[in-house]
């Protein structure tokens, strides 16, 4: 009886063990790796030698009543930048030829400025800041005054190589001619047009 007892029991144990069995364990699949698109930055630099040619119109006013003159200004400029990631800064030369409306001979505008800008890739906004010098041949004399020249423009890429642009400037001559309280005042607007090295 003993015997039979163990047996029962002991395949009742078996039994059970195998009922429950070994359960392998569920391998979840691993996610599908995330795709990150790179993001692709305009990377442009400012940095080289330029020249090129400008033209505009603008426009001359004496500060004592003698009137206001319209001219054609055109010319040609060169400079340098150099792109320091998010600022851009640089100096320029140019040259204009002034056809004044009202007066027969040509003037002379010479300037030497520096420029400052903000490097958005291909489009560049700046200031500028520097020195005129104009010589100009009046009726009853001439004219020939170096003073302070000013103004806001902007730059667009092309292509590497090639730029164009827009320019608004001022040039204040104070004491003109010598003479006390003679103030003229200049303004320009100037397309322009560049190409890089």
């Amino acid at each position: 009886m003993k015997l039979v007892i163990a047996a029962v029991t002991s395949s009742l144990i078996a039994g059970s063990a195998y009922a429950g069995g070994y359960t392998a364990p569920v391998v979840e699949p691993s996610p599908e790796p995330i795709t990150v698109s790179p993001v692709v930055n305009d990377v442009s630099n400012w940095t080289g030698f330029y020249a090129g040619a400008q033209y505009g119109q603008g426009s001359a006013d004496f500060n004592n009543g003698l009137g206001d003159s319209d001219a054609d200004a055109y010319g040609v400029h060169a400079g340098y930048n150099y792109d320091l990631g998010n600022w851009v800064v640089g100096g320029e030369l140019d040259y204009n030829k002034v056809d004044a409306d009202d007066l027969d001979d040509k003037g002379d505008m010479t300037r030497l400025r520096a420029r400052a800008g903000y490097d958005m890739g291909k489009f560049m906004p700046y200031v500028t800041l520097g020195a005129a010098h104009l010589s100009q041949d009046i009726p009853g004399g001439d004219i020939s005054e170096t003073d302070v020249t000013y103004g806001i423009g902007a730059e667009y890429k092309v292509t590497e190589q090639f730029t164009v642009g827009a320019e608004y400037t001022k040039q204040d001559f104070s004491d003109v001619a010598d003479v006390d309280g003679l103030d003229l005042d200049t303004d320009m607007v100037q397309m322009r047009a560049s190409f890089r090295f």
